[in-house]
Order: C-alpha cells, then sequence, then structure tokens
C-alpha cells in the first residue's frame, strides 16, 4: 500500500462557507487518518489549503470528491494539487482544533449580541423615560385645559344667568310699557269717543 501526503490549494470565495467542514466529512467517510486544512489568504485573495495523508487509493478518491463538489455557497476559481513533504496532524487533532474555533466563533457572535442587546436596551430606556415624561406633560396640559375650561364654564354660567336676568328685566319692562300705552290708547279712545 503506497502512503500519499498532498496538499491541495483552493482559491475563490472559500471562507466562512463550510467548506473545511465539507471536506472533513468527506475524509471522515473515506476513513482518511491524517487531515489538515488552514483559510488563509494569498495575494488578498481567499484560498483554502488542505493537507492529506492516506493510501493512494484514499487520497485519489478525495481529490476526485475536492474538483467535482463545493459548498453550495463556494465560488471556486481554482484548485492545485501538489505533494506535500511535511507531518499532517491526525485528523481527531483536527477535528478538535475545528471545534474549538467554532465554538470561539459562537462565543464572539454571542457576545456581540448581548451588546447590541444592552445597547437597544438602553435606548428602549431613554424612549420610556422620553415617553413618561411626554405622558406627563400630557397630563399636566390636560390638568390645565380642564381648568380653563370649569373657569370658562363658570364665566358661561354667570353669562347666562345674567342674560336670563335681563330678559326677565326686559319682559317685565315691556309688559310694563305694553300695560301703560294700553291704558294710553284706551284713555285716547274714551276722549275722542271711539269706544
Amino acid at each position: 500500500m503506497l502512503i500519499m501526503r498532498v496538499k491541495i490549494t483552493i482559491t475563490g470565495k472559500v471562507h466562512d462557507v463550510g467548506y473545511r467542514l465539507h471536506l472533513l466529512n468527506q475524509a471522515d467517510s473515506l476513513l482518511i487518518n491524517h487531515f489538515d486544512a488552514r483559510n488563509v489568504l494569498i495575494n488578498g485573495k481567499q484560498a483554502l489549503i488542505v493537507l492529506i495523508e492516506g493510501d493512494e487509493e484514499q487520497v485519489k478518491e478525495f481529490i476526485n470528491f475536492v474538483k467535482s463538489t463545493k459548498p453550495e455557497k463556494a465560488i471556486v476559481e481554482d484548485i492545485e494539487v501538489g505533494e506535500f513533504k511535511g507531518t499532517i496532524r491526525t485528523i481527531d487533532s483536527y477535528r478538535n482544533s475545528l471545534m474549538l474555533e467554532q465554538l470561539n466563533k459562537i462565543v464572539q457572535v454571542g457576545l456581540n449580541m448581548l451588546e447590541k442587546q444592552d445597547s437597544m436596551l438602553e435606548k428602549q430606556d431613554s424612549m420610556l423615560e422620553k415617553q413618561d415624561k411626554t405622558i406627563e406633560k400630557i397630563d399636566e396640559t390636560k390638568s390645565y385645559l380642564g381648568q380653563k375650561i370649569d373657569k370658562v364654564s363658570e364665566k358661561v354660567d354667570t353669562v347666562s344667568e345674567k342674560i336670563d336676568l335681563l330678559r326677565l328685566d326686559l319682559k317685565t319692562y315691556m309688559d310694563q310699557r305694553f300695560n301703560k300705552m294700553e291704558k294710553e290708547i284706551e284713555r285716547i279712545k274714551a276722549k275722542i269717543g271711539l269706544d
């Protein structure tokens, strides 16, 4: 059985698309014992460097897999395959390292979410304080307007009473005038003999 060590360089949009996990699953299914994969930048471009060690048949099948499949969101521009001379860590060691890296990302995302949540809660508290002040001003305005309406209502009642008194006075005055005029007319009629 011939053991092969290979370095595969994949360039394109290959970071944060699940590429390493995609390849780790395939290496596991092929029972490859030595595997490593690292996200790197090469001349400012995203790249994924994969190192595998296994028997010739396993390695060739893995290379065919790399050339024929990719994660859904990945965009592969180039794949280079070459011989590798160094030591490659075990797949279990890589799996543990990857899990720690992913847990660290989750923790960072969680911390960012907590910071945003704290910021949102501060804004919400500020908005609630403004709302409370606005409600206080509305209540003060309602109270003030209620007092003004009560005063206006009192004045309307007073004016209404005065108008009623004026009407009564005017009616009494007019009744007296009409009675006096009727008496005058009766006297005039009597003098001129129109009775």
